[in-house]
């Protein structure tokens, strides 16, 4: 089997069918490496008129005629039809084939074979068809794996990036999505070979070639259309481009297409309208930029071409996670726009992407100094705030989104930053409402939220406040919430009063009755410090 599905001459020729006719090749045994598309057996002068390419021609003589004129006339039309090999049975029509098809075949460059034996081509014929349908096959079996790990990395919280990386390891070649009107959406390198240098300059060189072109496909590239709904039957989201860079595209890489083509259309389709799909594809960036799949040096000409350009300052991560009741249901672009709407205000450049799966929308925010991180966080944080609220995805009852900023650096911090920030706005869900959350000082919650299902956690927390868990199921009133207030001010004892709208008495005797009910101290420091991990802990365990 070839490389397309079919199979070579040679492999053709080492069968047991053609074996027994003990072949011997006569001409250019050189092209034995030609790819046999079918088989076909005829006797006729005007055979050639009949054949497609590719084939694999059996016959005993009877049409090449008898002057060697017509002998060569009949050697040419078959060359020139590019079928892959002509095959002659000796015996009915010659002993041995004449210097003038040999010589004929030779300058036209087709493989020519005389059979010693006599042979049923019949059986030849199934026995190549057998092949070259296995062949066939192979390669769909290779496509489907590739439409199989495509899945698997969308079901695994993946997105058209790696749906297109997977494309472009299988084919060793660059692989873009583009709108329809010609308009760069994602690209993808291998991951090794002459081809895994950076696509983006691969594509500035097919933009050129196209425009010469007048926006034609790019010379030896197959194009894949990604259907989209809207339009109608037929309309076109996007295509697929597999240019030709180390090697020219196989049928097989052409197959893997339309399979990744189908599970885009399906992205495309969710994704409902190219904002979403950039919002989306800004948000995959973020994400492969956490998870290290970006290098840092590679960074920066990647999210230019996203349209993110900041200056030689610092870049600050921020992360906003929605509550599952708050998140749309099934347009992320009305949220994506509004926010982005909002935060044209901050006056710094934004970098912002949706991550529907997790319910979080990213950012990268460039600014001139660092001394800028507070007021930018303050500001940027309103208007993500906004944006939910002119999305109108904030309702009464449902929790207000969580706003974390992380550290702000170059881009290999920013890497860890938003890694760093979208782990803790998981962990800050349940926390006391703020505009937002220092990533740096949330440590201790991200910990604990990494601990959430270690039995272990569960067990300190029922071992630290249990007894006063139980108080609060049955009685009144509550203490959990007078020791919460009277930790966050670190005993302070007239400031928990006031806050809780107590008089010093009444506070006194709460604090008298916790420390009743724990057997403990509150006034050491390491019962207060094993209080204050429980009280965090405990929305972890319950």
């Amino acid at each position: 089997m070839d490389s397309q599905g079919g199979i070579t001459v040679r492999r053709a020729l080492e069968l047991p069918g053609l074996r027994a006719g003990l072949p011997e090749v006569v001409a250019c045994a050189d092209r034995l490496d030609r790819t046999v598309r079918w088989v076909h057996a005829g006797e006729v002068p005007y055979i050639a008129s009949l054949l497609k390419g590719g084939e694999l021609l059996l016959t005993t003589g009877l049409g090449l005629g008898s002057r060697p004129a017509e002998q060569r006339v009949f050697v040419r039309r078959l060359a020139e039809r590019g079928i892959a090999a002509l095959v002659v049975e000796l015996g009915s029509r010659f002993d041995r084939l004449p210097a003038t098809i040999v010589e004929t075949a030779r300058a036209a460059g087709l493989p020519l074979v005389q059979l010693h034996r006599e042979v049923p081509f019949v059986s030849v014929t199934e026995e190549v068809h057998t092949e070259i349908v296995n062949g066939h096959y192979a390669l769909l079996r290779q496509a489907e794996e590739v439409h199989r790990r495509c899945t698997e990395a969308l079901l695994d919280g993946g997105g058209v990036p790696q749906v297109l990386r997977i494309l472009a390891d299988f084919a060793g070649n660059p692989v873009f999505l583009e709108t329809a009107e010609g308009r760069l959406l994602y690209a993808a390198a291998p991951g090794a070979g002459p081809a895994a240098a950076d696509p983006l300059q691969i594509w500035e060189g097919l933009r050129g070639q196209r425009a010469a072109r007048a926006a034609g496909p790019p010379a030896g590239a197959v194009l894949v259309d990604v259907p989209g709904g809207g339009h109608g039957t037929g309309a076109v989201r996007a295509r697929l481009v597999l240019p030709a860079v180390s090697a020219p595209p196989l049928p097989v890489h052409r197959l893997a297409a339309e399979r990744a083509a189908d599970i885009l259309a399906v992205v495309l389709m969710q994704a409902r309208q190219e904002e979403e799909l950039a919002a989306r594809g800004r948000g995959d960036f973020l994400t492969d930029l956490a998870e290290g799949r970006i290098l840092a040096e590679d960074a920066p000409a990647q999210a230019k071409v996203l349209g993110f350009k900041p200056g030689e300052g610092p870049l600050l991560p921020v992360v906003m996670r929605l509550a599952p009741e708050s998140a749309p249901a099934g347009n992320w672009a009305l949220l994506a726009r509004a926010v982005l709407e909002e935060l044209s205000s901050v006056g710094v450049p934004v970098l912002l992407g949706v991550r529907p799966v997790e319910g979080r929308v990213p950012l990268l925010l460039g600014l001139r100094t660092e001394s800028e991180r507070t007021a930018v966080a303050d500001r940027v944080a309103t208007a993500l705030r906004a944006g939910v609220e002119r999305a109108g995805l904030e309702r009464p009852g449902t929790q207000p989104p969580v706003v974390v900023v992380g550290v702000a650096g170059g881009w290999a911090a920013a890497s860890a930053g938003l890694r760093h920030a979208a782990e803790t706005a998981t962990a800050a869900q349940g926390l006391p409402d703020r505009a937002w959350y220092d990533a740096r000082r949330l440590d201790i919650d991200l910990l604990l939220w990494r601990l959430r299902e270690h039995p272990d956690l569960a067990a300190f927390v029922d071992r630290a406040i249990g007894p006063l868990r139980a108080h609060d199921r049955t009685s009144r009133p509550a203490l959990l919430p007078t020791l919460e207030v009277y930790l966050a001010h670190a005993g302070r004892k007239a400031e928990t009063a006031r806050e809780l709208h107590l008089n010093r008495q009444t506070l006194y005797n709460r604090l008298a009755r916790i420390a009743e009910l724990l057997g403990t101290d509150l006034d050491d420091p390491q019962t207060v410090l094993a209080l204050s991990l429980a009280l965090r802990a405990r929305r972890h365990t319950l």
